[in-house]
């Protein structure tokens, strides 16, 4: 049967993170997927990440059978510390509690293909790969199915009851659909390279919170650390001038600095002058949208892995039975939108607004400092940096009055200096 005479249940573009993790879950549920990737190498990964699966997304990456795998293949458990003004915050499980929620760093050079492997040997999956799409085919102004193009195959049409945009921020399904979205500015700009045997304390990931800069060092799978600055943006123009320079010695200046000198750098210094937010409705008619076709966070919080995991989870979950003609799908893609909505839009509004690169507002100062004073207030903020709870819950009145009433106790208490404690760590 060739490509043109094909039928599915569900196809999708794009077989990354988000659009392998909805395919494996679909076909689990019955459903019969076409997986897209334009790409040709089955090794092909993204570049430009902060390689950063967060806490929340580890019942996805079990759902997946992928944790055993990921151990395996060095992932480390990304456990964090932050500095801040008041010091660092250093969340700490509870002595003789279980311990904190965790998932990994690990490179999309090692996740993405392990993943599609994952697709690929999925029954009910078929992994297409170098098929770009290049228009959607409508029937009643609903989406049943995309044209395709194939470097040696031609231009083909493949039907499908549901087309995904697993495609990425640019996404062409979301395009093609007229999806309708939002933009929000970036006031930062961000550079990174991957260091080799780069000591850190305690071996775990760092991030810097200087108001408005961020910098963070996150180690990876093979000994392999990246480390990334995230300035404002009134400072381009220096580094524009001397972009390994002033990378380098923006890394030396940090409190606590990892010592990079003491590392081999294995990468060019890469990254971007201008990532907005992008917010997008997640379905249109016969369309879902997962990933980053959905919603692109700012890279500053290192969500978009975690949140491409449990997107393709929540569109499995609601929309299985539909795709395979047992439910009604306008209704299912109904329910997943409002899933989506309601598990990330809160985080999202706090990152466009955090993106102006302003410094804490004051909930932020009272929360952080209280975090950098007290144990029970650096678990509460690593639930919330974790994403395993959202917004409202973090600010809730409780969490509030705990974090004014430690800050109360240590009224007068000079702010530890930025140099406390620094140099390099072994």
């Amino acid at each position: 049967m060739t490509l043109q005479n094909r039928s599915y249940d569900v196809v999708i573009s794009g077989a990354s993170i988000a659009g392998s993790t909805a395919a494996i879950l679909l076909a689990r549920r019955g459903a019969r997927v076409a997986l897209l990737e334009r790409r040709s190498d089955p090794a092909a990964h993204k570049v430009l990440c902060t390689h950063y699966l967060q806490p929340c997304a580890y019942p996805v990456l079990a759902e997946l059978d992928l944790i055993g795998e990921l151990e395996k293949a060095g992932a480390v458990r990304n456990e964090a510390r932050w500095y801040t003004r008041w010091g660092w915050i250093e969340p700490k499980a509870p002595p003789g509690g279980p311990e904190l929620p965790y998932a990994y760093n690990v490179r999309r050079s090692t996740l993405d293909p392990m993943m599609r492997h994952r697709a690929a040997e999925t029954p009910g999956v078929d992994l297409l790969l170098g098929h770009a799409v290049t228009g959607l085919v409508k029937e009643d102004g609903r989406a049943v199915g995309v044209r395709v193009t194939h470097r040696d195959e031609g231009e083909s049409e493949i039907r499908a009851r549901l087309v995904v945009g697993a495609d990425g921020k640019d996404s062409a399904v979301a395009r093609l659909a007229g999806v309708p979205g939002r933009t929000h500015a970036n006031g930062r700009f961000s550079y990174f390279a991957h260091f080799r045997d780069l000591p850190l304390k305690d071996g775990i990931t760092h991030s810097w919170f200087l108001e408005p800069d961020m910098a963070y060092a996150m180690p990876n799978d093979d000994g392999v650390t990246v480390v990334a600055v995230i300035p404002d943006k009134k400072r381009l123009p220096a580094f524009r001038d001397d972009l390994e320079g002033s990378f380098l010695q923006f890394v030396r200046d940090l409190p606590q600095a990892p010592p990079i000198d003491l590392a081999q750098r294995i990468t060019k210094i890469t990254g971007t002058v201008n990532y907005p937010l992008h917010s997008r409705r997640p379905t249109a008619p016969g369309v879902a949208l997962v990933g980053d076709a959905a919603l692109c966070g700012d890279p500053l919080w290192g969500v978009g892995c975690g949140w491409a995991l449990q997107s393709g989870q929540w569109l499995a979950e609601t929309v299985g039975d539909a795709v395979t003609g047992r439910g009604d799908l306008t209704a299912a893609l109904g329910a997943y939108r409002r899933r989506h909505r309601k598990a990330l839009a809160g985080h999202q509004h706090l990152a466009a607004d955090y993106a102006t690169s302003r410094p804490f507002n004051p909930f932020e100062r009272l929360m952080f400092s209280a975090a950098a004073r007290d144990e029970a207030m650096a678990r509460h903020m690593h639930m919330f940096a974790s994403r395993l709870i959202g917004p409202l819950r973090f600010l809730n009145p409780v969490a509030l009055a705990r974090a004014s009433a430690v800050n109360l106790r240590h009224r007068g208490t000079p702010a530890r200096p930025a140099v406390a404690d620094a140099g390099p760590l072994r």
